[in-house]
């Protein structure tokens, strides 16, 4: 039985999550990692890599790019080896996203489209088309306009249930794709 000191990795789990929500990130990443610790010991490595992807969401919300990069490094090989793919190209995608705020650009552009690659053979159409907004928006950011206009249409086209949302934004993209293809017809 537990004392009301030792938590469980899974009851550290639940209380990060928690704290998370808060939007207390700094805590819920250092709950995280002390679930991490927990998964480790009882040899459960894809729950403290998992708890590692979720440190690193929550360090990064809090401004802790270099520690949310550090916290996720190697968790994708991890769920490689576990043939998990869905985490696997989460745990790249949150890799992107530190990278991205740590400048390092290329390496972010090229994490992104690696995790949505990953994402498309785990038949993660949502999760995808998050990714590919996210390599869009870098792309606007470095200056590629066509190239990010043409990231999220390809991210928007293989979402198989859009939102209202996604739905106008396939409109809108199909209004500077048809004007070139019009243009290019000529």
């Amino acid at each position: 039985m537990n004392n009301s000191k030792t938590l469980s990795p899974q009851e550290l789990a639940k209380k990060g999550k928690s704290a998370y929500q808060r939007e207390d990130y700094l805590v819920a990443a250092q709950t995280f990692v002390a679930a991490t610790a927990g998964f480790e010991q009882t040899q459960q490595a894809l729950d403290a890599a998992e708890m590692r992807n979720n440190a690193s969401v929550a360090y990064l919300q809090a401004g802790e790019a270099e520690l949310s990069l550090q916290i996720v490094e190697g968790t994708e090989q991890i769920f490689a080896d576990a043939n998990d793919t869905r985490r696997q190209g989460m745990a790249v995608g949150n890799k992107a996203a530190a990278l991205e705020e740590l400048d390092r650009l290329e390496e972010a552009d090229e994490a992104y489209r690696k995790s949505a690659e990953l994402l498309k053979d785990a038949g993660e159409d949502q999760l995808r088309a998050k990714v590919l907004q996210s390599l869009s928006a870098l792309q606007f950011r470095t200056g590629k306009q066509l190239q990010a206009l043409a990231t999220m249409k390809a991210g928007l086209e293989d979402v198989e249930k859009p939102s209202p949302r996604q739905r106008m934004l396939r409109r809108l993209l199909d209004i500077p794709f048809n004007m070139l293809n019009r243009n290019a017809k000529k």
